[in-house]
C-alpha cells in the first residue's frame, strides 16, 4: 500500500514536470511576445520591459529558470499588471472560484446521484423518461448557452436575479444551475446505469431472498457497489467545479480563477497563463489520487488485493 501511494506521487512529480515543460515551450512558440498589442509600443519601452523580465534570455535559461521559480512555489510575476504576482491573482480568485465550485459540487451530488437512482427503480415508467430527458438535454446543450439563457429569462426580463456580481445571495443561483447543469446530467446518467447494472446481479437477488428490507438492500448492497464508477468521474467533476468554469465566470462577471485566466489570454500574460494551467494540473491530479485512495473505502476487493500485493 505504502508503495503504491509512493509510486503515484513520483508519478504525479513526473507528470506535472512535463505539463511545465510542455506549457512554457508553446507560450514561447506563440508568435510575438507578452508585449505585442495593437497598440505598439516604442522600442525602447519594449526593450526595457524584455530586459526586466528576462526575455531576452536563451530560452533554455528562461525555461531553467522558470523551473526554479515554480518548485518554490513561485509563479512569476504578471506581465500585465506591474508589481503583482501570478500566486496572488489565483489567492485572490480562488475563494469565489471555491463558493460556486462548491456549491455547484453539492447540487451535483445531492441532485444527480437522486435522480439516478429514482431512474433504475423506475425503470421504463414516466420517472424514469423524464430524468432521462432531462439529462440528455443538459448533456446536449453547452454550459455556457444555458448560462446565456438563463441569465437573459431570469435576470433581464423577470429581474428575479442580479445579472452579475455575488454581493447577494441570490447571485449564486445562475452561475451554480449554468456550472452544475452538465456534471448533474452526466451524473444521473451514469448512476442510472451503474443500478441498473448492480440490480440484476445474483447478490441483490440473494438479499432480496433473505428478506432484508428493501432501503437496506438499496443502500448498503445497491448503492455502495454503484457508487464505484459514479466515483470514478467524480475526481475530474471536483477539479473541474472548484477550479471553476471560465466561460461561467466571464459571462456572470465573476472574479475568480477563470476570469483571469480569460483575461491572461486576451492580454497574452504569459506568465499567468501559465500558472493558472499548472495550479489547475496540480489540482485535478490531487482529486484523481483522493479518489483512488477512496476506491479502497468503497470496495473491500480493492483493498483485499492491495494487501496481497
Amino acid at each position: 500500500m505504502l508503495r503504491y501511494i509512493i509510486n503515484r506521487i513520483f508519478l504525479m512529480f513526473i507528470t506535472l514536470f512535463l505539463i511545465i515543460t510542455l506549457t512554457f515551450f508553446l507560450m514561447h512558440a506563440i508568435p510575438g511576445g507578452p508585449f505585442t498589442s495593437e497598440k505598439m509600443l516604442a522600442p525602447e519601452i519594449e526593450a526595457a520591459l524584455n530586459a526586466k523580465y528576462h526575455l531576452n534570455d536563451p530560452v533554455w535559461l528562461q525555461y531553467l529558470n522558470y523551473l526554479k521559480s515554480v518548485a518554490s512555489f513561485d509563479l512569476g510575476p504578471s506581465f500585465k499588471y506591474p508589481g503583482v504576482r501570478v500566486n496572488d491573482m489565483i489567492a485572490d480568485g480562488l475563494p469565489v472560484t471555491l463558493q460556486i465550485g462548491a456549491l455547484s459540487l453539492l447540487m451535483v451530488v445531492v441532485v444527480g446521484v437522486p435522480m439516478g437512482i429514482i431512474a433504475a427503480l423506475k425503470k421504463g415508467q414516466w420517472q424514469d423518461s423524464l430524468v432521462m430527458a432531462f439529462a440528455t438535454i443538459g448533456i446536449a446543450i453547452p454550459s455556457y448557452v444555458v448560462a446565456t439563457i438563463l441569465l437573459f429569462v431570469f435576470a433581464l426580463k423577470l429581474g428575479w436575479v442580479p445579472t452579475f456580481g455575488l454581493d447577494e445571495w441570490r447571485g449564486y443561483i445562475l452561475p451554480v444551475f449554468a456550472l452544475s447543469g452538465f456534471y448533474l446530467s452526466y451524473v444521473a446518467r451514469l448512476t442510472r446505469s451503474s443500478m441498473l447494472d448492480v440490480l440484476d446481479q445474483d447478490f441483490m437477488k440473494t438479499a432480496k431472498a433473505k428478506g432484508l428490507s428493501p432501503y437496506k438492500i438499496l443502500i448498503h448492497h445497491g448503492l455502495r457497489n454503484a457508487l464505484i464508477p459514479i466515483v470514478t468521474v467524480l475526481g475530474p467533476v471536483v477539479a473541474n467545479l472548484l477550479t471553476g468554469s471560465f466561460i461561467i465566470e466571464q459571462i456572470f462577471a465573476l472574479p475568480g480563477i477563470g476570469r483571469h485566466f480569460v483575461l491572461s489570454i486576451s492580454n497574452r500574460d504569459y506568465t499567468t497563463i501559465m500558472g493558472i494551467t499548472i495550479f489547475y494540473a496540480c489540482f485535478l491530479m490531487l482529486m484523481i489520487f483522493i479518489v483512488d485512495m477512496l476506491y479502497l473505502i468503497i470496495d473491500p476487493r480493492i483493498k483485499l488485493a492491495g494487501k496481497k500485493s
